[in-house]
């Protein structure tokens, strides 16, 4: 693992509070977004054992594994068909990439697939197999659903 400096958790803060703004739904369907996000902290009980708990995230330290949970509703009439759920990353977010259902971009994006499947120029003209700090938006295609169905995405990401 890389060392992780020079973050500011003020940068953070605007950083996450603009995750809400990020997300978008493709196909224009009548879906509502609620986002909750949490750093998983680990503690030492009374018996010197250790255990994980849940923290609020407004306060994000370089190596906090932040807990992203995404909860979604149809709102409209119709059965949900064909949506996505897009979301930009921000700068200093590493994503945990175990989701087999979750797609990414490194291209702002523009194409869309698994980590292993990007190449990218380097700057000496040559290429380069995409790591997991190239990520720049990560996506979700919902299941169909009936109108009032609600469903949850929810994914890991490390501050760095």
């Amino acid at each position: 693992m890389k060392a992780r400096t020079g973050v500011r958790t003020g940068a953070w803060l605007g950083a996450i509070a603009s995750l809400g703004a990020t997300s978008s739904v493709t196909a224009q369907q009548p879906l509502r977004l609620d986002t909750q996000m949490f750093v998983e902290r680990t503690t030492t009980d009374l018996n010197g054992r250790p255990r994980r708990v849940l923290a609020s995230a407004n306060r994000l330290q370089p190596g906090d594994q932040l807990i992203v949970l995404l909860n979604w509703r149809n709102e409209g009439s119709m059965p949900l068909r064909d949506a996505a759920v897009t979301r930009a990353l921000p700068r200093g977010q590493e994503l945990d990439l175990d989701d087999p259902a979750m797609q990414i971009s490194v291209d702002g994006g523009a194409h869309w697939g698994r980590l292993d499947q990007f190449i990218l120029p380097t700057p000496l003209g040559g290429t380069r197999r995409a790591v997991a700090s190239d990520v720049t938006h990560v996506r979700w295609t919902l299941p169909d659903a009936a109108a009032g169905q609600t469903g949850r995405i929810s994914y890991r990401a490390t501050i760095r």
